[in-house]
């Protein structure tokens, strides 16, 4: 084996059999493994969502009862809703094939670009919030190295998920669990020494309420509470990563995935609205340099410790695993980034290239341009997370409204055939009312302070697809053309040639261009005229006739048939034709 074939399977690994029981339970993932690879980005975010929404209500902290009672709700509202998406897409694809086959093309172009800028996003935002995290606990004279550090971390993660979905998972599962662990340890610890303080706490909130009504006004109240949910809407960023990659599920594919979602808006809800609680038992102030998490996690050690030889350690711990679990977050992005590019190069808005597998059976060319692109977003903003937070925060609602206005328009288009259809157009309407009102707020408030990028990137990538898409259609017509010219008539269905095992065998499998066909048949008896005496075209179609006609006068040769006749050549017809070279040039991918 050359040396550079040693090196590349010891940096991705030796390429897999796709055909392989065992290539199966590599490349997918089951409810608990999918929870960890898949429910990472949305866990994370509660590591800033919260915040972000306690401290947009200022003085009035009052409100935060109700914000962490919403916040919990929120997340099942939208979990509940997208395991609609599961159900009527068990392929995959999410929020892009909800959009575009419940609303329209180029509905689902808009949720399309805005995902895959939103992965982009997922990856830059975690690995720098993730570094800031780690540099905290770092001498100041070192902090010029986090950009470095995090283009580094950006590429380890993509050579990880280069060779595969569960090996990354593998690597990372020790930081999740141990985040979600240490989190929900540190909540029940603060809940439980100031659970003295919850029974006058309802009370109380109704009635400074009302106090604060008085003086001035219902109509502020509200709206005070509705920017600061508004504002902490990045607390539910993630929970579409399982439904844009049902696909990676193992069987049941439904099943599964709606298992994901429920650890998922468990263990979220439970996090999120948790730690705001803490917030409101432990009356934190905000500290300069430190997280509101840190500030609180501080106070509760110290209160549960008193030592602190062990109360630094513990609190680093937990801060560490806080910055590990966005790099786990990052991971996300190189999930579900490559899925919406496959499915949307299926549809031909970016080139087809995307939705090919490597010989680890992951669609390299996604991973390697999400990396890319992370690491390119990095070095323009100089990992600035107040930045990328503004862009991260946009097109994730977009998604999300764009995805439940089309389970409310299939709901009632099916709402004489199915009685399901009040509840779940009750529910979709529901989450659609949210979504879009935390994107309607997000939008006016943070649209000056960097939204307005998020949303001419957004418009360059739909831009980008659109040319793409009109190159693909002026080539289809040119290919048209050239078949109309081409006088060539199928020939009659007959037995092919016998293939002798001993001998090399080629089998060529003609889309829908039979010009395309005739060229390239030409080039090989062209250069490799003595390998090529044994042509014989087969038209897909005339041999599925025929194996029919065999089956229906000699059953018992039904199934011998099928396997003597497994070498198609040809079809005219674009359909079939093309699933048939699609279906081949994946396989030889993979084999090779």
């Amino acid at each position: 084996m050359p040396a550079t074939k040693k090196i590349t399977e010891m940096i991705f690994g030796a390429p897999l059999d796709p055909f392989s029981k065992e290539t199966r339970r590599h490349v997918v993932l089951v409810a608990f493994l999918a929870w960890i690879g898949l429910g990472a980005d949305g866990l994370s975010s509660s590591c800033y969502g919260p915040e972000e929404a306690f401290i947009a209500l200022g003085e009035n902290r009052q409100l935060g009862l109700y914000l962490a009672i919403a916040t919990a709700i929120t997340v099942f509202i939208i979990a509940v809703a997208y395991n609609q998406v599961i159900e009527l897409f068990p392929s995959g694809g999410g929020g892009y094939k909800v959009a575009t086959n419940l609303i329209g093309p180029y509905a689902g172009l808009v949720s399309g670009a805005a995902l895959i800028v939103d992965y982009m996003l997922t990856i830059a935002i975690s690995v720098a919030s993730g570094v800031d995290a780690v540099f905290s606990f770092l001498p100041r004279d070192i902090q010029h190295l986090k950009l470095g550090v995090e283009i580094t971390v950006v590429v380890l993660l993509l050579v990880l998920n280069l060779r595969g979905m569960r090996e990354s998972i593998r690597v990372l599962l020790p930081i999740f669990l141990g985040f979600f662990f240490s989190h929900a340890i540190v909540i029940l610890l603060g809940t439980g020494m100031h659970a003295d303080r919850i029974p006058d706490l309802i009370p109380n909130t109704l009635n400074e309420t009302k106090q604060l009504a008085q003086q001035l006004g219902w109509v502020f109240v509200a709206s005070l509470f509705l920017r600061a949910y508004s504002l902490g809407g990045g607390t539910y960023t993630g929970i579409e990563a399982v439904s844009n990659n049902v696909q990676s599920l193992a069987e049941p594919r439904v099943l599964t995935g709606k298992w994901t979602m429920f650890y998922m808006a468990v263990s979220l809800s439970f996090t999120a609205g948790g730690i705001i609680l803490l917030y409101l038992l432990w009356n934190v102030q905000p500290v300069e340099g430190e997280t509101l998490n840190a500030v609180t996690f501080r106070a509760i050690l110290q209160d549960a410790i008193g030592n602190p030889t062990i109360e630094s350690p513990t609190l680093w711990l937990i801060l560490a695993l806080e910055g590990g679990l966005l790099f786990v977050a990052a991971n996300t992005g190189y999930l579900g980034g490559p899925a919406v590019l496959a499915n949307m190069a299926a549809d031909s808005w970016v080139p087809h290239q995307y939705r090919y597998l490597s010989s680890r059976l992951v669609t390299q060319r996604g991973i390697v341009l999400m990396g890319m692109a992370a690491v390119g977003i990095l070095l323009v903003t100089m990992g600035s997370v107040a930045l990328l937070v503004v862009l991260y925060s946009i097109n994730v609602f977009l998604t999300f409204s764009l995805s439940l206005l089309g389970l409310c328009i299939y709901w009632w288009r099916v709402r004489r055939t199915d009685r399901r259809w009040i509840v779940r157009i009750a529910l979709s309407g529901l989450g659609l009312a949210v979504t879009s009102g935390i994107l309607a707020v997000t939008t006016v408030e943070k649209f000056t302070e960097g939204g307005f990028m998020t949303v001419v990137i957004t418009g360059v990538v739909i831009g980008f697809c659109i040319l793409n898409r009109t190159h693909y259609q002026k080539i289809r017509r040119k290919l048209s053309k050239a078949d109309e010219s081409l006088p060539m008539e199928y020939p009659r269905p007959t037995p092919p040639p016998s293939v002798e095992p001993n001998e090399p065998t080629a089998v060529f499998v003609v889309g829908s261009s039979r010009w395309g066909g005739v060229y390239a048949l030409d080039w090989v008896r062209r250069e490799f005229p003595e390998d090529s005496a044994g042509f014989s075209p087969q038209h897909i179609l005339h041999q599925q006739a025929h194996l029919r006609a065999r089956q229906l006068v000699h059953p018992s040769t039904a199934q011998r048939g099928r396997s003597d006749y497994a070498a198609p050549s040809s079809s005219a017809e674009h359909a079939n034709g093309r699933a048939s070279h699609e279906t081949v040039s994946r396989v030889a991918h993979r084999s090779g």
